[in-house]
């Protein structure tokens, strides 16, 4: 069993997969970062609050509550509160997530796509013994002179 797991554990699949798992927690924590430090203040400007994370809705409140409370203050207070100020927080993180990931995507499959062109530009193309015409790989009669073609082993 302990041979089944080593062999499961140590492919090449798993072991990307645990590194991308470490490496996208990091870009996690880089990301909420950026928006915590960054972006939510200079949103917080907008709505003209230190810290946009405290801004929420009064639902019920108690009888400790009084106004100008934090969201934290609200809470321990006993009152009900919707925080919309982490949702948008949240919103942005998952944007900007969304974004990174979109490019680095859109830049992997140009480099991919730069790879193949360099393979298809490597083979020589595959010349009709006949006419001397360029032919499909796969052909097995040439489309110019509609001879048929040896296979090629």
């Amino acid at each position: 069993m302990w041979k089944e797991f080593k062999k499961f554990a140590l492919k090449g699949n798993v072991l990307d997969m645990a590194i991308g798992v470490i490496v996208g927690g990091a870009f996690g924590a880089i990301v909420t970062s950026l928006v915590n430090d960054v972006f939510m203040p200079l949103i917080g400007l907008i709505f003209k609050t230190g810290d946009l994370n405290e801004k929420y809705i009064l639902l019920k409140a108690s009888e400790t509550y009084t106004e100008n409370m934090t969201a934290t203050q609200a809470v321990e207070a006993g009152a009900s509160i919707m925080s919309y100020g982490k949702l948008i927080g949240v919103i942005i993180n998952f944007i900007l997530i969304a974004i990174i990931l979109f490019f680095v995507v859109k830049g992997i499959n140009k480099l991919i796509e730069l790879g193949k062109k360099e393979e298809e530009a490597a083979k020589p193309a595959r010349k009709c013994p006949f006419c001397k015409s360029e032919i499909a790989d796969d052909a097995v009669r040439c489309p110019h002179c509609t001879s048929e073609l040896p296979l090629e082993e």
